[in-house]
């Protein structure tokens, strides 16, 4: 685990998952590996990150609970800091993420807990963005180099240029109500809904 553990790549789904409810290491390490089948999760990496997460007043704990004959599990839930916090890394994630991006694909996972029309302005700067790198790619091979000495230019050409094509058409569908939002409420006890 690094030293500064949100820079962890397991934190924002970490978080993602506390917005959505609050919840126990267990069960968070569970949601985790069914729902990112290609991150490496393990219950402690998820204890650890939830204990550091904790102490920066992201997350807070609450009082341990025994269901039926388990040991006690104490469950998590995100602070209204913690919530500032994730909402600031979805942000920083989907605008400044590289294109095809393990970084991209998890801040978009819960572009959601953005409001609906700064998701779709920042989605559609990324766009915007993505056009200039497709710009910037060099064409196709002069004729001093074999077409296949540069293949992955024309991999990631594509790559990019799906990217960019999926984001604008992920933007007409949030602007056009097409896709449905979620409230931006905080809650008033220190934790957050979103």
């Amino acid at each position: 685990m690094p030293l500064d553990a949100s820079r962890n790549s397991l934190v924002l789904p970490i978080l993602g998952l506390l917005v959505e409810q609050p919840a126990h290491g267990y069960d968070i390490t569970t949601r985790l590996r069914e729902r990112y089948g290609h991150l490496p999760v393990t219950r402690s990496t998820v204890t650890s990150l939830l204990k550091a997460l904790e102490k920066a007043g992201t997350v807070s704990s609450r009082q341990p609970e025994r269901i039926g004959n388990r040991p006690p599990r104490t469950a998590y839930e995100l602070t209204a800091a913690g919530l500032a916090d994730f909402r600031h890394k979805i942000e920083a994630g989907v605008r400044e993420s590289p294109a095809a991006s393990v970084d991209f694909v998890m801040a978009v996972a819960y572009v959601g807990v953005l409001p609906e029309d700064q998701a779709a302005g920042i989605l559609d700067d990324r766009a915007d963005r993505l056009d200039q790198e497709l710009a910037a790619l060099s064409g196709p091979p002069d004729g001093d180099v074999l077409e296949v000495h540069m293949l992955e230019v024309a991999y990631w050409r594509t790559i990019v240029a799906t990217e960019a094509t999926w984001i604008r058409t992920l933007v007409r569908r949030i602007r056009s109500h097409e896709i449905g939002w979620p409230t931006q409420q905080p809650d008033t006890r220190g934790s957050a809904e979103a």
